[in-house]
């Protein structure tokens, strides 16, 4: 597997240029021709990226789009978890930093919605494209071709959006291990605030550099979550930033749900979706959106087997703390559900799997000869779960690709074969 440390984010830039002549070497070797695959893959991403479709199905080559849009119209809500059933209240819902103690409750359907309408101007209706993959067709919702790269821009949005312009001159701040802090620092340049992302020490180059042309100031700390979030309070505090948290937010939870709604909306008879668990906002907006609007769809989390975060505080039953995690999914190492998050994923989540390197890495690979699509190893590990599944159960299987702002070494070392994390 693709190595995870420090070394990797301190790599120069010239690594990048003896990286992809190694990679062209072994490719040649093996008698690919994997020019003309980077180029098919830019050349699919440019076709679509700026595309507001629906369902998205590849027929010999070609781009059909089908199905047209659906209401969504049924709306609930559930019940917070109690106080009492948390723990470490250092990471614990955020709220002294951001607006006020969060409400007792879950994201509503509702909530979701307006979410979605709030930032339909700004973030992509991302394409849902059908895959075979030998025992039958794979969905996939591709927020790798989000503007910036990720999922993270809907949830950031939303949030920017519902900030006051007070707030909003004054300027934002998050933690993040990257994608999330490109979302803010992206949202916050559309709508004028200034940004301030405190990212690990081991961020991935290609996140960093992303963060710093999308304007973001950026300050690295440590390398665990506690770590960017003690230093994020601090700086919040001394300069009166606004904190967006990565997932344990209603406001960014409910971002994120639009994606289960353009799911419902692409593929009204989907059976079962896969996505991948970091923090667990995706899943919990994901679930939440799916499970409200269709109850029968099966929602499947998937984390790394070297981050089981979300397992962890199932069996404890609440949020518990991992003294460690590694994997070369970089975006899924968060030691620990939030609060709000774990909430929302212990009721409408169907299931847990853990996915293995070789496995991640695989995924990556296939993504890439399969579906021309770059994906980070982070939004590889739906795919990965996905393509171990016997074959379709209750209806057809989507799995979501969080993103694709993947370490140009990262890629190549998962394209040339399994190594360590």
């Amino acid at each position: 597997m693709c190595k995870h440390g420090s070394g990797n984010a301190r790599r120069k830039s010239g690594c990048a240029l003896r990286v992809v002549e190694v990679a062209l070497v072994l490719v040649r070797r093996s008698g690919q021709k994997l020019e003309e695959r980077v180029e098919a893959a830019i050349e699919r991403a440019s076709q679509l990226r700026d595309r507001a479709v629906d369902r998205v199905q590849r027929q010999a080559g070609a781009v059909a789009v089908l199905e047209p849009k659906r209401d969504i119209t049924s709306v609930h809500e559930g019940a917070f978890l109690d106080e009492s059933q948390t723990i470490n209240k250092r990471v614990a819902r955020h709220a002294p930093n951001i607006l006020g103690p969060l409400a007792p409750t879950l994201v509503s359907l509702a909530d979701i919605t307006e979410a979605a309408a709030r930032i339909a101007a700004r973030v992509r209706r991302t394409p849902l494209l059908d895959v075979e993959t030998g025992h039958g067709t794979l969905w996939l919702k591709c927020e790798n071709l989000q503007s910036m790269g990720a999922f993270k821009l809907r949830g950031a949005t939303n949030m920017l959006a519902r900030l006051t312009p007070a707030q909003r001159s004054a300027g934002v701040i998050t933690y993040s291990s990257g994608n999330h802090g490109l979302a803010v620092a992206a949202a916050a340049r559309t709508c004028g605030a200034r940004a301030v992302i405190v990212v690990p020490e081991t961020i991935v180059a290609v996140k960093l550099d992303a963060i710093r042309r999308a304007g973001g100031e950026v300050i690295a700390a440590g390398t665990t979550l506690l770590d960017r979030l003690h230093r994020a309070e601090a700086e919040a505090s001394a300069r009166g930033l606004t904190m967006v948290p990565p997932f344990d937010h209603e406001w960014i939870i409910a971002g994120a749900g639009s994606i289960g709604l353009e799911i419902i909306e692409q593929l009204p008879d989907v059976g079962t979706v896969f996505v991948p668990l970091g923090g667990g906002g995706l899943a919990s907006g994901v679930a939440t959106a799916l499970k409200l609007t269709r109850p029968a769809v099966r929602v499947v989390g998937v984390e790394p087997a070297g981050a089981p975060k979300i397992a962890a505080s199932f069996a404890a039953g609440h949020p518990v703390t991992l003294a460690r995690t590694a994997s070369i999914a970089d975006g899924l190492l968060a030691v620990r559900p939030g609060d709000l998050t774990f909430a929302h994923l212990r009721r409408y989540l169907d299931a847990v799997v853990h996915v293995e390197e070789d496995a991640i890495a695989a995924a990556v690979r296939w993504l890439f000869s399969a579906a021309h699509l770059v994906a980070e190893p982070s939004g590889a590990v739906s795919v990965a779960a996905a393509l171990a599944r016997s074959g379709d159960e209750g209806g057809p299987t989507a799995a979501v690709v969080s993103g694709g702002n993947v370490d140009p070494e990262r890629f190549v070392r998962c394209l040339t074969g399994p190594q360590e994390p």
